[in-house]
């Protein structure tokens, strides 16, 4: 039997966020389907947790300390990856910073600063590693967008989804500039995915977990393991024809009308 689309035996990896939610699961997922990891987060505990249980599956892996909103340390973690494994396969963009601003609130230096930490590390990011993945003739490159940059989501995400939009629109960018030499470039597009942060400020707002239920049709919240199948999908062989894509990771958000009603509800459609 021939090898599996799926399958990223001999690659490496460079995770970004693999400390914690889905960065930790795209992290351990790539690793489950083969390839050896570079990781970075901030936290470093959480990080040498990933690190470890990538380990016992018998990968490689090196863990780097990292503020992705500091861009030499961006940089330092990619001259790490040329001293450790000299070539990059797989790049994973996960986190994104959010803080809740109505646009007639932000202030211009908030609205920067929530701009350079959604979007800009990660085209600093993503042109390290471009950079690297271009000289070899392959790559897959993986960001990390919202549905937020896709529609409006209101409730003070202004700034954040403005930046998202940035984050879908350089992808397509790069995508287009970049497939012609065999680097793809992805992104993810997560409705609202379960995490300690985003459970408190449920806690804290009543109404605001059916409000965000009446929007999914699958009836539930997203996990952080809901991403795995799809980061080894846009790793791999198997998405070999794949560019430039946006794909909604979001139980049915998206394709949702506004006005529409889920159909595992019966009263909805009385």
């Amino acid at each position: 039997m021939g090898r599996s689309l799926f399958d990223l035996s001999g690659r490496v990896a460079l995770v970004m966020g693999a400390g914690q939610n889905m960065g930790r699961a795209t992290a351990l997922a790539l690793a489950e389907a083969g390839a050896d990891l570079i990781i970075g987060d901030l936290n470093p505990e959480t990080l040498e947790q990933t690190a470890n249980e990538a380990a016992k599956l018998g990968r490689r892996v090196v863990s780097v300390r990292c503020d992705v909103y500091d861009f030499d340390q961006i940089r330092a973690m990619f001259d790490r990856l040329d001293q450790e494994f000299g070539k990059i396969d797989v790049l994973a963009n996960i986190p994104g910073g959010n803080r809740l601003w109505h646009p007639e609130e932000i202030s211009v230096e908030d609205f920067q600063e929530t701009i350079r930490r959604v979007l800009i590390w990660k085209f600093c990011s993503c042109l390290e590693g471009g950079r690297r993945m271009l000289r070899s003739g392959k790559g897959s490159i993986i960001n990390m967008a919202s549905l937020g940059g896709v529609n409006a989501l209101g409730r003070g995400n202004f700034a954040y989804s403005v930046a998202m939009g940035g984050v879908i629109q350089m992808t397509r960018e790069l995508s287009t500039e970049w497939a012609g030499r065999g680097v793809r470039v992805n992104a993810i597009a997560p409705a609202q995915i379960t995490n300690p942060a985003f459970e408190r400020r449920i806690e804290a707002t009543p109404g605001l977990r059916e409000n965000f239920l009446r929007g999914i049709p699958m009836g539930r919240l997203g996990v952080p393991d809901d991403i795995r199948g799809l980061a080894v999908f846009l790793a791999s062989d198997a998405s070999g024809f794949t560019t430039g894509a946006v794909i909604p990771l979001d139980g049915g958000n998206l394709a949702m009308n506004a006005g529409g009603t889920h159909g595992h509800r019966a009263s909805d459609a009385l």
